[in-house]
């Protein structure tokens, strides 16, 4: 009976013995995997980390530097001032065209009534047909400007010629200019423009001279 006691003490002494062996080598193993996660950056494990900033790469980035930002934009600006410029141009050509041609028809008309007029006796067949009327010198560049309404009064197509003097003080007849208007509708209604061609003073006095009817 005094045998049993000492068998279980000396297995309880081997029990500890093998746990405390098995305690070293888990100890172990965590040490050796702790060493390999820290060299483990070296050799394509874990990414190692810097605190240092690095620069990032310009390989990839789009668009041109500011220099040639600013050149593109200046060549923009010059080709819009040169647009602007051409269209101002050609503006100005076309008004051109439209006041020459203006000037052409006007001097067409004047020689027509003018033409029209040889050989009429008196004051002409339409005086009651053509009236005339002043602009203000201020709206006329201080020329004095007669505005001649002539209205077909008839029941068919008719062309009109005018005559207009100006007198001086004196009642002389200094300018004499002609105007018309072609192939009027009835009832239809044109004014043309007189405007004298002589200096402000003396100051003239416009007068319906001949008015005729074809």
């Amino acid at each position: 009976m005094s045998t049993t006691p000492s068998r279980t003490a000396g297995k309880r002494l081997r029990n500890r013995a093998a746990g405390a062996a098995v305690a070293i080598v888990v100890t172990a193993l965590g040490a050796a995997g702790l060493v390999s996660c820290d060299s483990g950056g070296d050799e394509g494990g874990a990414p190692a980390f810097s605190d240092a900033p690095t620069a990032p790469g310009t390989a990839s980035f789009s668009g041109g530097a500011p220099s040639a930002l600013a050149s593109a934009a200046e060549s923009a600006a010059s080709a819009a001032r040169e647009s602007a410029s051409s269209a101002a141009a050609s503006a100005s050509a076309r008004e051109s065209e439209r006041a020459a041609s203006i000037g052409a028809e006007t001097e067409r008309s004047r020689k027509q009534a003018e033409e029209a007029l040889k050989g009429v006796q008196g004051r002409g067949n339409a005086l009651d047909e053509v009236a005339m009327t002043g602009k203000p010198r201020a709206d006329t560049n201080n020329l004095l400007t007669v505005v001649v309404t002539i209205t077909n009064k008839t029941d068919e197509e008719a062309s009109y010629a005018a005559q207009v003097d100006f007198l001086d003080p004196s009642g002389k007849v200094v300018e004499t200019q002609f105007v018309g208007a072609e192939d009027l509708a009835p009832g239809a209604r044109k004014q043309p423009l007189v405007v004298s061609r002589q200096p402000a003073e003396p100051v003239l006095t416009p007068r319906l001279t001949k008015a005729q009817r074809y």
